[in-house]
């Protein structure tokens, strides 16, 4: 019951990591508002979750979409303790001159602006209660970057600075920022990044990860859970791989 009376917020918790994020925080005692584009996704989560645990459909680019998501968790829950921006967009392996204007500006809409536009209304709350804890979802791809995945990459490298500079920013105020790097799981976002989803491409993938499997909802369900407990009162800044080793 490590998060026991906390309200938190996933985006894209309907699936993938997200998805396992949300179950572990409710299994811990915390309530979760699951924040997803794809409606059916996010309320098939949350019926599974119980009362604990309710859905939104939300374009996380949208500010007044984020707006109303975080007023819909004090409506619900009746506050905010945990914003986990997971919500996020790949591309397909190619060369970098070659991606398409409008997938550049779908990832920076999706893995930076959305990062962006939560801070820009979430801080406000959680300065005026002077306690809160924030959590992106960066990636290994912004510590050991693979070829070919250069717009991606550079995406999450952003979100680690981003999460680093709010960190210092904002301590003196009781708030953390946090950031977890999974390395390639089995969420719907592998098949992008391998290109193609064969035997042959998950073992290319699976020989950089000396562990040997790839990471899983629960792997980053599990790491979250810590990090945004009180347990993780003294972490700020830190982005953690949940990654088997495969950024040493």
């Amino acid at each position: 019951m490590r998060l026991e009376g906390k309200v938190a917020i996933v985006t894209g918790g309907g699936s993938g990591f997200g998805e396992g994020i949300a179950k572990k925080f409710v299994a811990e005692g915390g309530k979760v508002l699951i924040a997803d584009r794809d409606a059916a996704n996010g309320e098939r989560v949350a019926a599974a979750l119980g009362s604990n645990a309710r859905a939104l459909a939300v374009d996380v680019a949208k500010s007044a979409d984020v707006a109303r998501m975080l007023d819909a968790a004090h409506d619900l829950f009746g506050g905010l303790h945990i914003l986990v921006n997971n919500a996020g967009v790949a591309h397909v392996p190619q060369p970098l001159e070659g991606l398409p204007e409008d997938d550049f500006d779908r990832i920076v809409s999706v893995n930076i602006k959305a990062i962006y536009l939560a801070a820009a209304q979430v801080v406000p709350r959680f300065k005026k209660q002077e306690s809160g804890v924030i959590l992106n979802i960066a990636s290994t791809a912004g510590v050991s970057p693979r070829p070919r995945l250069t717009w991606y990459n550079a995406s999450k490298g952003w979100v680690i600075t981003a999460t680093r500079s709010m960190a210092v920013e904002l301590a003196p105020f009781g708030i953390r920022v946090v950031a977890l790097n999974p390395v390639a799981g089995e969420t719907p976002l592998l098949k992008t990044f391998m290109g193609e989803d064969t035997p042959e491409m998950r073992a290319k993938f699976l020989s950089t990860i000396p562990i040997g499997r790839f990471s899983t909802p629960e792997d980053l369900g599990n790491a979250a859970c810590f990090l945004c407990s009180d347990e993780a009162s003294m972490i700020t800044g830190v982005a953690m791989e949940v990654d088997g080793g495969r950024c040493i």
